[in-house]
């Protein structure tokens, strides 16, 4: 099976079709194979699965180095709207944003390299389940993130009232991080 990536606006965010074989019963796909993704850090370490209801926003987060973590991300169910913003220190894309809609039904990856803050928000009525697998294990001393609203930043969402968590709602904005200072 052949896994078909596209770079996106920031050439480094990839888009990845995973060709779905059907017959009566359903279908069948591969969402992963390791000698399919040579061109990224592909030694995942970690599984991630997520439940969100409708209007939820998550993010924008983003681990620090050393255990920055690249992410592959699918919806299972659902549809929702993921953005990855280029937080690299020294980057040509630096804070720049790519977003894209994204269905269970379409079998579609995105690849968000390390030092991309990521977050997404959830369009379908009944919910998104969303699963990424993350080139690092989770570490509590190393999270961050800025707000999903920084007009620094200046995403584009498809709606303007999102359901945040309590701690999503006291990220700062880029310019009172020291990300932008990197």
């Amino acid at each position: 099976m052949s896994l078909d990536f596209t770079a996106l606006e920031i050439p480094d965010v990839l888009l990845i079709r995973t060709p779905r074989h059907m017959d009566e019963r359903g279908y069948f796909t591969e969402t992963y194979r390791r000698s399919s993704f040579t061109m990224v850090d592909s030694a995942f370490l970690q599984d991630n699965f997520v439940r969100s209801a409708h209007r939820v926003l998550r993010g924008l987060h983003l681990q620090l180095p050393p255990k920055a973590q690249g992410k592959l991300v699918r919806v299972v169910r659902g549809e929702i709207f993921d953005v990855a913003v280029d937080l690299r220190p020294g980057s040509n894309t630096f804070c720049r944003w790519v977003g894209i809609q994204m269905t269970a039904d379409e079998g579609v990856q995105l690849w968000i390299p390390p030092g991309f803050a990521h977050g997404y928000v959830v369009l379908s009525e009944l919910g998104a389940d969303v699963a990424y697998k993350a080139t690092h294990e989770y570490d509590s001393g190393l999270e961050t993130g800025i707000r999903w609203d920084d007009p620094q930043i200046g995403i584009s969402w498809p709606i303007s009232d999102p359901v945040l968590s309590s701690k999503d709602q006291k990220l700062p904005s880029l310019a009172e991080s020291n990300l932008g200072a990197r």
